[in-house]
């Protein structure tokens, strides 16, 4: 599984003019998911993100977590993580199809939720607008082959 995680100060997500999902301080996570990935994975990747302390104490440095600073998550589903950019046109072979896509997704977005996080989504699949107010800017790439 592969995360763009940013520390935002907002963020939302669109579907057809309407808001599916919103969130104030917390994380936005772009979330892709292999044709390889786990359950294990999703487990492993919730850990990460949610333990991940990236919010500044009182001297400035980042030694806050998500729970310490009242957090919440807004996931959104992303197969484009799984590019294979080597022509110009990329390939999405790397990208889990539905059927494997969904359950992990779902897993990671409840695992977060039994960690007592605020978790807002998108809809996986759909034509999405994302806006976010990125706040540092402090983005974490996370890829769990390499966790």
């Amino acid at each position: 599984m592969r995360a763009v995680v940013t520390r935002v100060r907002s963020a939302s997500v669109t579907i057809d003019g309407q808001i599916a999902g919103q969130i104030g301080k917390g994380y936005l996570v772009l979330l892709g998911i292999s044709v390889s990935d786990t359950p294990a994975q999703a487990e492993k990747l919730a850990n990460k993100v949610c333990n991940l302390r990236v919010f500044e104490d009182d001297s400035g440095k980042m030694n806050r977590d998500l729970a310490a600073v009242g957090g919440s998550i807004l996931v959104v589903s992303q197969f484009t993580l799984y590019a294979d950019c080597k022509s110009r046109r990329p390939g999405f072979t790397g990208a889990a199809r539905p059927e494997t896509a969904i359950p992990l997704y779902e897993q990671f977005i409840g695992l977060c939720r039994d960690r007592g996080f605020p978790v807002e989504t998108g809809r996986f699949g759909a034509d999405m607008l994302v806006r976010s107010e990125n706040d540092g800017p402090v983005t974490i790439l996370m890829d769990t082959d390499a966790l």
